[in-house]
């Protein structure tokens, strides 16, 4: 017997839907589903194209987008980028995704061989957002959760982070902080945060001692996509007393770093040869 019923109730449902369809919402999300690895920042134009559409179409999705915090123009090259702000749209799911069931393990070791809490975070302009954390087992002086905004001149995690940026990136990014002073450790002036961050580049780890909250200790190492860009940074943080420096330097350093070349390779990541 022929389906022509059948057909006909899907042709209706399709209808139906796309009766109820937003189709600006739908062209927004295609916009941003646009930005990947291969591709992490886009040209009006090149926007255009790939949607196969006139310029002119995308240009109010782009600025309500941008207005709305989710993407961002760099002012020189008039290029979007995502923000970290696309995190939101999805940060009910957050644990559920790869790279923080990746992660996990290592987060979990981390907490149980220092005794600290252990955590992951991005930077978003001039503030560290941790997406994954394993609290200290027992009382803990340190409080941070998934989804915690942190000011990234004043901690480990904000500091490496700043550090892997393109060097002439710098002192804009800490011009549009107002580097608040936390405690009286707390560093506030310009010329001595880039120093720094130029010796935290050099070494590769950053270790905060009572800048953020007075006698908590944080270490950091950053982790890197397959382009060599610091994408996130791994990090433990407990109390000074349980973190003194020299176990730091012994034990937790070492740790962190074997954790941040190991979900760096996650990414995609592979150390450059060294020369003989």
């Amino acid at each position: 017997m022929p389906q022509v019923p059948e057909r006909r109730d899907k042709t209706l449902a399709k209808e139906e839907k796309d009766r109820y369809s937003s189709s600006s919402l739908v062209r927004g999300l295609e916009i941003l589903r646009l930005f990947r690895a291969e591709q992490p920042t886009l040209s009006l134009v090149e926007i255009a194209g790939q949607l196969g559409i006139s310029r002119t179409a995308p240009f109010r999705l782009l600025f309500t987008l941008q207005s709305l915090g989710y993407l961002k123009q760099n002012e020189d090259t008039k290029r979007y980028e995502l923000t970290p702000k696309v995190l939101e749209l999805g940060f009910a799911y957050l644990n559920t995704l790869q790279i923080t069931e990746v992660a996990r393990p290592f987060l979990e070791k981390l907490r149980d061989e220092t005794g600290g809490s252990s955590h992951i975070g991005i930077l978003d302009d001039t503030a560290v957002v941790f997406v994954a954390v394993q609290q200290a087992r027992g009382p803990s002086t340190v409080s941070v959760s998934v989804g915690s905004r942190l000011p990234a001149h004043a901690t480990a995690v904000g500091k490496i982070l700043l550090a892997f940026q393109p060097r002439e990136q710098w002192e804009e990014l800490l011009l549009l902080s107002d580097l608040q002073s936390y405690t009286k450790d707390t560093k506030t002036m310009m010329t001595s945060i880039l120093k720094e961050l130029d010796v935290v580049r050099r070494q590769g780890y950053s270790v905060s001692s009572g800048e953020f909250e007075v006698g908590i200790r944080s270490v950091s190492a950053p982790i890197f996509d397959e382009s060599g860009r610091a994408v996130a940074a791994v990090s433990v943080a407990a109390h000074e007393s349980l973190l003194p420096m020299e176990r730091v330097e012994q034990y937790v350093l070492p740790a962190i770093c074997e954790s941040a070349e190991k979900l760096s390779a996650f990414y995609g990541y592979r150390q450059p040869q060294r020369r003989v």
